[in-house]
């Protein structure tokens, strides 16, 4: 399995707005995302000063395909200030089974 994390950063971006990223969000859902193949999660985050995403694939070929436009990046400017790949070594569910069992 693979995360990926992509985050803004407001010291990068300073007129980030965190209130209306996470408006679009809840006004645009997040359809498009739970239709990519091999998309185990995704989750968006913020912290006040950032904003971003958690994604889990299934495997590295399913972190590297096409992915549904970035709304986030079409209404900031730019692509994520910080990207980052990751193997994930374990994952456990609510239920206290391995995810991918």
């Amino acid at each position: 399995m693979k995360a990926v994390i992509a985050w803004w950063d407001r010291d990068a971006v300073p007129t980030l707005d965190i209130p209306a990223l996470r408006e679009s969000l809840l006004a645009e859902g997040t359809g498009a995302w739970a239709a990519v193949p091999g998309l185990v999660t995704k989750f968006w985050i913020s912290d006040g000063a950032r904003w971003g995403a958690v994604m889990v694939f299934e495997s590295e070929e399913a972190a590297r395909q096409s992915l549904p436009p970035n709304r986030a990046a079409e209404l900031i400017g730019h692509p994520a200030t910080v990207r980052h790949a990751f193997d994930v070594e374990a994952f456990v569910t609510p239920q206290g089974k391995p995810a991918w069992q």
